[in-house]
């Protein structure tokens, strides 16, 4: 496992960084797209771990934190701003081979899709969800927002849901 922690860029909105991989996975962003994608997410200062797993890891936390016994694409824990002032403070955890499979199989750049699970993720810890189709919605509409600004497409587009 590698663990590499960039440092904070000076703005409004401030980010301390870390990414974790778990796994060995040809591909993934690198830890400046992570932070871009992030910090076009953000509405206040954070401390975010991103972490991409394998499908063991990822299943293990599905099935421990959802009660749901298989690896999803991507899983958000918000420990808010306790200790940390104001700050925003959570994780993100991608599973890479699933990444990688969904993005296969809809046609997409695996960083397309990354991009947009990691502004999902990001979007959770500041507490949106999609429980009610009204709350989907507003959720769905800002993540288009974020990635058209970021330069990628609707990742909804064609979605038969």
């Amino acid at each position: 496992m590698s663990a590499s922690r960039t440092n904070p860029e000076p703005s409004a909105t401030k980010l301390e960084l870390t990414v974790q991989k778990a796994v060995n996975s040809p591909g993934l962003p690198t830890n400046t797209e992570l932070r871009r994608w992030l910090a076009a997410a953000l509405e206040r200062s954070a401390a975010i771990t991103v972490r991409f797993v394998g499908v063991a890891e990822g299943r293990t936390l599905n099935r421990t934190y959802r009660e749901r016994d298989y690896a999803t694409n991507v899983l958000s824990f918000d420990y808010g701003g306790a200790g940390r002032g104001h700050m925003l403070s959570g994780d993100i955890v991608l599973c890479a081979p699933v990444l990688r499979r969904e993005a296969r199989a809809q046609g997409k750049a695996l960083s397309a899709h990354v991009a947009h699970l990691t502004v999902h993720g990001a979007l959770h810890l500041q507490g949106h969800d999609h429980q009610s189709p009204s709350a989907a919605a507003r959720m769905e509409a800002l993540e288009k927002k974020i990635l058209a600004k970021l330069g990628f497409a609707d990742p909804y587009a064609g979605d038969a849901r």
